[in-house]
């Protein structure tokens, strides 16, 4: 577990990771110090091979209430130097969640709110408690959710983004699941169960071919499908039928046997 009490990361026995936003007292908005760490946890989690999923959550009440107040009255002096240093700094742990390697699931429990609309769009996958709200708040403040922008249009599509970044409107858990960014809605009690659920099921996964399924989303989403992606795709099913870990599922399918990163008795 991280020393930084703002920011807890705890990997249990299967390599699931639990990446944990502890400001429960400030509804978990995040400054310039949390970015920070969230970042280095990120690294942290990408580096280490015992790390097969991960789970982002927060305490108490909300998951995430976007910009603490603070570090806004703070950015209200800064030079344009200063907020554009701030700024990039926000773009690379969004840009640093998104491209993780490691599956990813957002647990979102409550309010989610600006920024951290954009953290749940980061992850691969969203699941909400029936309590759970959101809103793009930006425009309510004069902003733009500038950064995370790419992640949630990515997620709800250029409709639904003309709508609720110019609203600024709150909307629920069913909405969210209804535009994509959530992939399930559930009772509060049993939030952990389903993520639980998901989380079995992406232990049956191949690591390596998992991070190479998400490589290949980037690399074919909103590309048009010409010689290029063709061939690109064909050289990426080539190299993991020729892997290590492609040979082995292959031949585990074959055999009916379990493939070797599964645990005996898991599958």
């Amino acid at each position: 577990m991280m020393a930084e009490d703002s920011v807890l990361l705890d990997v249990d026995e299967r390599g699931v990771a639990a990446l944990t936003i502890n400001r429960p007292e400030i509804h978990n908005a995040f400054d310039d110090a949390l970015i920070n760490r969230l970042l280095q946890a990120l690294e942290s989690v990408e580096m280490d091979p015992r790390v097969r999923v991960v789970i982002l959550r927060a305490e108490g009440k909300s998951f995430s209430a976007g910009a603490d107040l603070n570090w806004m009255r703070r950015m209200a002096d800064y030079s344009e130097d200063e907020n554009l240093a701030d700024a990039r700094m926000l773009a690379k742990l969004m840009q640093t969640l998104n491209g993780l390697s490691k599956p990813t699931i957002a647990r979102v429990q409550g309010a989610a709110f600006g920024g951290g609309v954009g953290l749940v769009a980061c992850c691969d996958m969203a699941v909400a408690s029936e309590r759970a709200r959101f809103s793009l708040s930006e425009v309510r403040l004069g902003l733009i959710p500038a950064v995370i922008s790419p992640y949630v249009i990515a997620a709800i599509g250029e409709r639904a983004a003309r709508r609720y970044f110019l609203t600024a409107e709150r909307f629920d858990a069913e909405e969210a699941c209804r535009l994509g960014l959530l992939q399930g809605v559930v009772a509060e009690e049993q939030l952990d169960s389903r993520i639980e659920e998901l989380v079995a099921e992406l232990l049956k996964g191949g690591p390596k071919a998992q991070a190479a399924a998400k490589s290949l989303i980037f690399a074919v989403s909103r590309q048009p499908t010409g010689e290029a992606v063709i061939e690109d795709t064909a050289r990426r099913i080539t190299a993991t039928r020729a892997s290590d870990e492609g040979k082995e599922g292959l031949n585990a399918f074959l055999n009916k046997r379990p493939p070797a990163w599964i645990e005996e008795g898991t599958e």
